[in-house]
């Protein structure tokens, strides 16, 4: 990584100043406490060697990151925490109370790559990035850098002015907000190196959060007005064992929709009923998708029934009546949030890059607890498709929200038609950076004696079951074709179970629940052989189940056979009545006027068509198209990388 002189000479100021964060780590063990019966294998065991994973996640360390930073600077997200310690003279700089955060994401984003492959000049810049943010910490702990430095004047017109006191307006104070992601980052940057200096800024956040918040009449009584801050206090209660961060997470989720502990802040910010009792995603997307997450880490770890009950009930209704076909959530520009059932506009769709993240993260607990595939369906359907959209293919351009039509004309990318370079509100390319190096840790995933394969992917894995250590690869041009070669080797011959996992469209199912279906029901079957022979199986859950005596070398063949499909909305969906949208695989496919500028407005599709697959490798860095006579669809979430243009996923159909 090439780093901008002007920060390097800022972070070596700061490094004699305040000292090398390195002379006060000390490497510490890390034992998790989840409540969860499936742990996901760590990226530090996973080495991906992948043609369509590894590009993207080198583009964000090598570009993205660098670039992120470099705005942040420009932006005075940096000087915000030195003129907060009084390091630095100025006023707030920026626009938004959370800027903070897009440091902390960074950070966690760097330290995600750190963990798969040691970079010590990148451990050198985040030392001295934890170094700025430890100079604007207040000596209790308090860390919200706005408020430090001028508590009667936040930095965007929408945040009312507040007179000294913290805490006051946590409804859009962000302050809680705050710290979830502070916190989120530091338990990462830990795992990633075993320094204690940005833990220990987290710990005294945290610390300060408890003796605050409380039902006591000495305590602050409120919940955030955005959720993240639970999920934070979670994981730290599972690297810490400290019983008081998960109490206070549960504080803060008990108590919303609770008008006896603060002034209720409605819908929008699910504070209108108890969680417990809510059974339909409402409000902003982002917001309830990270509240969601905590939620079930709470089933999970307290075997909660109240709470587990309402989680399934929440992903129930999002995925059967509130998503996308890309896996985006969260359809209404008003309030970046959910619609009624069935509201799935297209050319409006908001589906915010930050709510398929948090989609992403929820997904993943709630296999983690049941070990159902049906996660990881929308995990995969989100991964390729309405979340990677949001990153360019340079990757210093974004999506905010990710709509599934364009008339070149609505600027529906927070007012622009194609990807920015960057926003007032950054929240969404900093949590690209966050999510994409953590992608390995989503592939494989272990119970006692069991190993589930949940993505596929090349790669090279060292996994420890109860009674063995294996390594497992996997060789594949997925998600290109379906084909993959997997090659396990135990340390010693063992009895252990392999789950596969046969993805949804591999099984004729779009998505759980009557959304979308398939057109055609696709007739060649999933095969697998072992060791060159034919396996029977029966899958159970979305898994293929393999119990056996494994030893070096045996080898599977899996073969997902791919055509291209036509997906039907449930037409309660009124836009796309009399549409059809095309997949091949996981890829959700577009049209856009640049392949198809003499007749875009006329393209339909009817079930004369014959569809053609084809490799382009020198087309957006490497795609398959699919073509008729009368089209040329191309990856959905590489659209928008030529110019500004026409573009849709639903075509007109005739029968």
């Amino acid at each position: 990584m090439i780093f901008i002189k002007k920060t390097i000479l800022t972070f070596s100021l700061l490094m004699t100043l305040y000292g090398h964060s390195q002379q006060l780590s000390k490497k510490t063990n890390i034992t998790k406490k989840s409540g969860y019966s499936i742990t996901p294998i760590n990226i530090k065991n996973v080495k991906l060697t992948d043609a369509f994973w590894l590009p993207i996640i080198k583009k964000v360390q090598e570009k993205t990151i660098e670039y992120a930073i470099q705005k942040c600077e420009e932006e005075g997200r940096l000087d915000n925490f030195l003129i907060a310690g009084g390091k630095m003279e100025g006023t707030v700089k920026g626009q938004m109370p959370f800027d903070d955060t897009d440091v902390y994401k960074i950070i966690e984003g760097a330290s995600n790559t750190l963990i798969s492959e040691p970079n010590p000049k990148l451990e050198i810049l985040l030392d001295s990035l934890i170094g700025i943010i430890k100079v604007g910490q207040e000596k209790d702990g308090y860390l919200t850098t706005w408020r430090t430095i001028n508590p009667a004047k936040p930095p965007a017109p929408w945040v009312p002015v507040i007179v000294g006191k913290r805490w006051e307006s946590l409804q859009i104070s962000h302050e809680l907000y705050n710290s979830g992601h502070l916190i989120e980052a530091a338990v990462v940057h830990y795992q990633a190196t075993g320094k204690r200096n940005f833990l220990d800024i987290a710990l005294k956040n945290a610390d300060m959060l408890v003796q605050t918040f409380g039902d006591n009449p000495n305590q602050v009584q409120g919940v955030p007005g955005h959720q993240i801050v639970e999920t934070g206090l979670i994981n730290l209660y599972q690297i810490t064992h400290n019983k008081a961060y998960l109490n206070l997470a549960k504080y803060y989720l008990d108590n919303r929709g609770n008008p006896k502990n603060h002034s209720l802040y409605g819908a929008y910010a699910q504070d209108d009923i108890p969680v417990i009792q809510q059974k339909e995603a409402v409000g902003h997307a982002v917001r309830a998708v990270y509240m969601y997450a905590g939620m079930t880490d709470i089933a999970a770890i307290e075997n909660n029934k109240n709470y587990l009950d309402a989680v399934n009930k929440l992903w129930t209704n999002v995925v059967t009546k509130k998503m996308y076909i890309t896996g985006g959530i969260g359809s209404k520009p008003e309030g970046e949030a959910f619609g009624e059932n069935y509201e799935l506009p297209n050319l409006t769709a908001y589906n915010e890059t930050c709510a398929a993240i948090g989609d992403v993260y929820w997904n993943h607990r709630l296999h983690n607890l049941t070990g159902n595939s049906d996660y990881f369906d929308v995990i995969e359907r989100s991964l390729y498709n309405g979340l990677i959209s949001g990153l360019s293919l340079d990757g210093k351009k974004f999506f905010y929200p990710n709509a599934l039509e364009s008339d070149g004309i609505y600027k529906s990318n927070r007012g622009s038609c194609t990807r920015q370079s960057w926003f007032d509100c950054s929240c969404c390319p900093t949590n690209l950076i966050r999510f994409i190096p953590s992608i390995p840790g989503l592939i494989y995933s272990k119970s006692k004696d069991v190993l589930y394969v949940n993505l596929y992917a090349s790669n090279t894995a060292k996994i420890t079951l109860d009674k063995t250590d294996l390594t497992i690869s996997q060789q594949t041009n997925y998600p290109w074709d379906g084909k993959v070669t997997l090659t396990v080797s135990p340390k010693k011959e063992s009895e252990f179970t392999i789950k596969l996992r046969v993805p949804g469209w591999a099984r004729n199912q779009v998505l759980p629940g009557d959304l979308y279906h398939y057109k055609s029901t696709a007739s060649a079957k999933v095969t697998l052989a072992i060791n060159g022979k034919r396996f029977g199986y029966s899958d159970a859950n979305g898994y293929i189940s393999i119990t056996r005596k494994w030893k070096k070398g045996d080898l599977l063949k899996l073969d997902f056979p791919m055509e291209v499909k036509e997906v039907v909305t449930n037409t309660k969906v009124e836009g796309n009545r009399g549409k059809v949208a095309l997949e091949y695989g996981p890829i959700v496919y577009a049209v856009e006027e640049i392949d198809n500028a003499n007749h875009f407005d006329k393209i339909t599709i009817d079930a004369n068509d014959a569809f053609k697959v084809t490799k382009e490798n020198d087309l957006l860095e490497g795609v398959n198209t699919i073509q008729t006579q009368k089209l040329k669809a191309i990856p959905y979430y590489s659209w928008s990388n030529r110019g500004v243009g026409k573009m849709k996923v639903w075509i007109d159909y005739k029968e």
